[in-house]
């Protein structure tokens, strides 16, 4: 029986990772550390979640030493999604990303040391791989060239010194989208979703062909699962991502659902960045992938079920 601590747990990746938590008998609590700093209370409202009595909730911050202590008393495992997030490749206050991606993460760290905690799930990005085009693999030196990537890899550094001491994972993950009780809607396939629909429209910016690595919310969350319920898989570095798409691929995959829906470019001449990531992990090699083969087409009409008109 395992009891479990989600820094960050209310949030978009949190509120689908709790679901599949929740039915597992291994599973005896679940504890939702979260600061709410985004306002987003969708968790908490909607139908009853099921075994609903496992789950503790304390509002906190990453930084306040005391309630973090006091929240790791008792925990097996932590599963660390907590983050300041943005955009690929925006920047913006170092600050604000310094704050939590890598203090908040280094104090949690350092509070983990002193508990039992024996293991610990660290929810990076690709952004710390900066941009190449060339296809990233696994073992490829990270070289993050934005505030967002700097401060992730930050986190990394503090959380590697973990895997000398317990069970440790940094799941590198690609850029997120699909429908999850706190979806984000800043994520660029979740807000063209949006505009989509109810406004049939989007905006690109660029001239689209540039890439970025995805990964649907349905497989991050059950690659969590999995890998937070396991003990056998080795401490170390993983990369999480489904497929890398053009932006005028998300344009193509909508307009097959939303034939009316209009595109317009913004600085159409600017050629944009490239990142690919290769979708192969060694995380293949302890986890189930079977159910891994949806389409972003087939993810984007999920998606639209939960759409209300």
């Amino acid at each position: 029986m395992k009891k479990v601590l989600i820094t960050g747990g209310a949030g978009y990746i949190g509120s689908a990772l709790i679901e599949k938590l929740l039915p597992l008998p291994e599973v005896e609590q679940i504890v939702i550390y979260d600061n709410l700093s985004r306002n987003n209370y969708h968790f908490f409202l909607g139908e009853k979640l099921p075994n609903q009595d496992k789950i503790n909730f304390i509002q906190g911050e990453l930084l306040d030493t005391r309630k973090l202590k006091k929240a790791l008393k008792g925990i097996d495992t932590v599963i660390h999604l907590a983050a300041k997030v943005t955009t690929p490749f925006a920047d913006a206050d170092p600050h604000y990303f310094e704050q939590s991606n890598h203090w908040g993460t280094a104090e949690l760290v350092y509070a983990v040391e002193e508990s039992n905690v024996e293991h610990f799930v660290f929810a990076s990005s690709v952004s710390v791989f900066g941009s190449s085009k060339d296809i990233i693999e696994e073992n490829h030196p990270p070289n993050p060239r934005t505030i967002y990537g700097i401060s992730k890899l930050r986190g990394e550094e503090h959380v590697a010194r973990l895997m000398e001491k317990i069970n440790t994972q940094i799941l590198r993950l690609g850029n997120v989208y699909g429908y999850a009780n706190a979806v984000r809607f800043d994520a660029v396939i979740n807000r063209f979703m949006f505009d989509a629909n109810f406004n049939k429209r989007i905006a690109i910016h660029g001239d689209g062909k540039q890439h970025r690595p995805f990964v649907p919310i349905q497989k991050t969350s059950e690659i969590l699962k999995q890998v937070a319920i396991q003990n056998d898989i080795p401490s170390g570095y993983y990369n999480v991502v489904d497929k890398n798409l053009q932006v005028l691929d998300i344009v193509d995959a909508l307009k097959a659902i939303y034939p009316e829906m209009e595109f317009t470019f913004i600085n159409q001449h600017l050629k944009l960045r490239e990142l690919l990531v290769n979708p192969e992990t060694k995380l293949q090699n302890h986890i189930d992938f079977t159910n891994d083969n949806s389409s972003l087409k087939d993810d984007l009409l999920l998606f639209k079920e939960h759409l209300r008109f």
